[in-house]
């Protein structure tokens, strides 16, 4: 007799261990060929990622990942008696439970859908800048099949659940351009000289070292929009490169224009009260 012929025997004589046993085997494999899939798919994806590093592509590595994980849980489930009589015992006929289960998946589903349809309609892609209507921005760095990953001014990441991004309005900085763009609003007073403000902030944002010009000509002009209670509102769009962060630019054009404008005694208007006292004569009579 071999040894597989004894293990054989030693199963169906311990007719109350083989079933725990078949389990353990089937864990067991289960658990290697989960390991040596999983490793073969991120080498296979880390060389095609390389050149070709896309929201769809990651989305997809994604979703193999999971098949493979959720085929060998089924294949578990399946292969053994204790877990195919322990599925059927607990699902078999209860509709309340099947109920709780479909309502607990619903969320799941969703973000899986969701990220399937961003994955191919493509709204963003990995490295673009991206802000939603809520004012929540950053670089997206990464999708899951439940999930967009971005990435946030230093070490700050934020995790947005698929169906949310794809049920809010996205302002996309960087859509099929070489470049990504801020649009900026000033606020200058009343009186000021409309010209001498445009090229003032022209000028501060020309000497930023971190803006670039627009294609086909230097930088964007000032525009003069609005006349707001206060003032005459200003915008201007500012270019930069994808690897600077926004933040930075942010910064630096802000406070470029801030300080250029107060060196020129141009009025940068601010909401305020008054209010009037009442003589102290009036207060002790009160």
């Amino acid at each position: 007799m071999n040894a597989i012929e004894k293990f054989n025997d030693y199963l169906q004589r311990g007719e109350g261990a083989a079933p725990w046993i078949s389990l353990g085997i089937s864990i067991a494999v289960a658990v290697v060929v989960v390991f040596i899939l999983l490793k073969v798919e991120k080498k296979l994806t880390r060389k095609w990622l390389a050149n070709h590093r896309s929201i769809n592509n990651l989305f997809l590595e994604k979703v193999i990942r999971f098949l493979i994980i959720f085929i060998a849980v089924l294949f578990v489930i399946m292969s053994n008696s204790l877990t195919r009589s322990f599925g059927s015992s607990l699902f078999q006929g209860t509709a309340v439970l099947a109920a709780i289960a479909g309502f607990a998946a619903k969320p799941i589903l969703s973000d899986m859908f969701c990220g399937f349809m961003i994955s191919t309609t493509k709204p963003f892609n990995i490295g673009d800048r991206i802000e939603l209507d809520n004012g929540t921005s950053g670089i997206v760095k990464d999708i899951t099949i439940r999930h967009v990953v971005l990435q946030g001014i230093d070490t700050l990441k934020i995790v947005i659940p698929n169906s949310e991004i794809n049920s809010r309005t996205v302002t996309n900085l960087s859509y099929l351009t070489e470049v990504r763009s801020i649009h900026f609003r000033f606020t200058v007073g009343l009186n000021t000289n409309v010209d001498q403000a445009k090229r003032i902030i022209r000028d501060a944002i020309a000497e930023s070292e971190y803006t670039v010009p627009r294609e086909g000509e230097e930088y964007s002009p000032v525009y003069f929009l609005a006349y707001l209670d206060s003032g005459l509102q200003m915008a201007t769009t500012v270019y930069y490169m994808p690897g600077t962060p926004t933040e930075y630019v942010k910064d630096d054009v802000n406070s470029r224009v801030k300080r250029a404008l107060d060196a020129n005694a141009i009025e940068i208007p601010y909401n305020y009260m008054t209010v009037v006292m009442p003589p102290e004569n009036e207060k002790q009579n009160a």
